[in-house]
């Protein structure tokens, strides 16, 4: 590494600024390509996505537990929307629970001086 004296210093700073800028719009089209784009997967892609059979997913299409859309005859399953199904089944863990509890408690002032 150099030094760099005071009378560098100002060219120093642009050269590096333009360096930054340069490592910020790299970064920011990497992560652009990065995102994954929605896919729609067949009914066996989405029970092989959600570890179900075949059968299990067309019951839960049926009782309207599944996003899905269907064109003609062929139904088709966002891997988005799937994935989002799967996060909403997710249970809480007590700690969450207690959170919950205390904070609803405060809120109506019923906590008794917890």
């Amino acid at each position: 590494m150099e030094t760099i004296t005071f009378e560098q210093l100002p060219q120093a700073v642009t050269k590096l600024i333009e360096e930054v800028s340069e490592v910020k719009k790299i970064v920011s089209e990497n992560s652009n390509a990065m995102e994954q784009p929605e896919r729609f997967l067949t009914i066996e892609e989405a029970a092989k996505f959600l570890d179900l059979t075949v059968p299990t997913v067309y019951a839960k299409v049926s009782r309207g537990e599944l996003p899905y859309m269907k064109r003609g005859k062929r139904l088709y399953f966002s891997d988005i929307e799937l994935y989002e199904y799967l996060k909403a089944g997710r249970k809480k863990t007590n700690a969450e629970i207690d959170a919950e509890a205390e904070t609803y408690l405060k809120k109506k002032g019923l906590n008794n001086g917890k």
